[in-house]
């Protein structure tokens, strides 16, 4: 198995600080890459994925998913039309760096679905009674790259959204007193 990057690509459903949470159970690290489809990043990924492909045995080819590498015009997700998805996970938190490759803390703020990033991942082989053989992809690392539109309506206030407090402001000043009326209560 060999590591290789994938460069430029969009960020979908990051989970590079914490364990994903799917159905109440903590999974794995992970992230999703997507790339637009011809371009030299997709021919790298599929150059790598057929690269691993013929290192495996002809008895684990039959009945192989390539659950790792997806069409994107098949999600019904934003961003993913005319994208390749590929899909990269690990038990281990994953290697996260600045472009100056300073480590990156959540607290950073630097990555989130939306922006830019290079990945290390690797493909790996999977024969598991309950998802069957498999190719998959372990994620060692990624590196912001650069700012890009965000998938999620979320942006977290400035500084200098909130009014200044001045020190020797009234604490009670502004305060609208609420009287509860049990006449009125409906509960």
């Amino acid at each position: 198995m060999s590591k290789f990057q994938v460069k430029n690509a969009r960020l979908s459903f990051p989970s590079l600080f914490h364990k994903a949470v799917f159905n109440g159970q903590e999974t794995k690290f992970g992230a999703t890459f997507l790339v637009a489809k011809g371009s030299a990043q997709e021919k790298t990924i599929l150059e790598e994925l057929e690269k691993f492909k013929a290192t495996l045995d002809k008895s684990k080819l039959k009945g192989l998913k390539i659950t790792s590498v997806v069409d994107g015009d098949d999600k019904e997700y934003d961003g993913y039309e005319g994208m390749t998805a590929l899909r990269a996970t690990n038990q281990r938190r994953p290697t996260v760096v600045d472009k100056d490759r300073t480590q990156l803390t959540e607290e950073d703020n630097r990555l989130y679905a939306g922006c830019y990033v290079n990945a290390i991942v690797e493909f790996w082989f999977s024969d598991h009674p309950l998802g069957g053989k498999q190719i998959l992809a372990t994620l060692h690392g990624v590196q912001f790259y650069k700012d890009g539109d965000s998938f999620s309506d979320f942006v977290a206030s400035k500084p200098e959204d909130f009014d200044e407090i001045d020190e020797d402001e009234d604490d009670d000043e502004d305060d609208e007193s609420f009287e509860y009326d049990e006449e009125d209560d409906d509960y």
